[in-house]
């Protein structure tokens, strides 16, 4: 319900929040796309309808900026409806991420897919996901992506129990919790938001009974998967550039810092920034 953003969205997703100026699931739609994933399901809500018309068309818009000769925004906007062949299921209760994915169960059908959660953006030049579908072509399974954080925000992640492989090029995943105290932690390394997943963890989360917050967890589900299953589930440890949409000071530094790397906007953005931080003077 994107709580943490009122009132800005109680009438719009928080998905649809813009960073600079596309929304934050452009983002991640963009990031599929360049990784070759062309046929993308988004798991939706109600509410949630301003998402299907932004990967829309909008003829209108785009006959006017054609008239304008406005080249540059008329490429922005079309762009947006031909990333990817985009399908949407409404999920039509809130019963967690474990229930989310178990609605796309009909769409992907018996093959490997990709999960990506809406509010982590991945750096487009960190091609995380490519790595990560490599890694499961290699050992089947599922694959996650984890990042090492602070013992005192565990709390907040699905934490692995983890140890290394003889290649070296990932880490076997032998347990997961979902949120544990730091006194609980199995590791220091956290789940963040994208996954590779094998077609069996439907299997399992059909199975899968509410946990933490009376809620599906895919954790539980992928910890089943780690634990007992034949299917291993390797972890990928990810150290580069990632963008957190879901909290308002992580938004903000986000939209900051991609500004800075914008060509257009970056030298002038820099230097105004550079005048903002200076210290006032003494005795003003």
């Amino acid at each position: 319900m994107g709580t943490r953003f009122l009132p800005a969205s109680k009438a719009v997703p928080k998905e649809m929040l813009p960073v600079i100026d596309k929304p934050a699931i452009q983002y991640v739609v963009e990031e599929a796309a360049a990784s070759g994933i062309l046929d993308v399901l988004m798991i939706t809500g109600r509410n949630k309808r301003p998402l299907e018309d932004h990967f829309d068309r909008n003829p209108e818009l785009e006959e006017v900026l054609q008239r304008k000769g406005d080249r540059a925004r008329l490429a922005g906007v079309e762009a947006a409806s031909v990333l990817a062949d985009i399908h949407y299921v409404r999920q039509r209760e809130a019963l967690g991420l474990g229930h989310a994915v178990l609605c796309a169960a009909s769409h992907v059908g018996d093959e490997p897919f990709a999960v990506l959660l809406g509010d982590d953006l991945i750096d487009p030049r960190d091609p995380l996901l490519t790595h990560m579908a490599r890694i499961q072509h290699k050992y089947g399974g599922s694959v996650v992506a984890l990042m090492e954080v602070p013992p005192d925000r565990t709390h907040l992640y699905g934490c692995a129990d983890v140890r290394p492989t003889a290649a070296g090029d990932a880490l076997r995943i032998t347990g997961l919790v979902e949120k544990p105290a730091p006194s609980e932690a199995p590791s220091s390394y956290a789940v963040i938001g994208r996954y590779v997943l094998s077609p069996e963890i439907f299997g399992l989360l059909r199975s899968t009974e509410p946990g933490r917050g009376g809620e599906i967890q895919l954790t539980d589900a992928l910890d089943e998967q780690a634990s007992h299953s034949s299917g291993p589930v390797h972890g990928v440890v990810f150290t580069g550039r990632r963008y957190d949409t879901g909290d308002r000071l992580s938004y903000l530094k986000a939209t900051v810092r991609l500004a800075c790397e914008r060509d257009d906007l970056g030298p002038e953005f820099r230097a105004w920034l550079g005048e903002l931080v200076q210290p006032a003077p003494v005795g003003t």
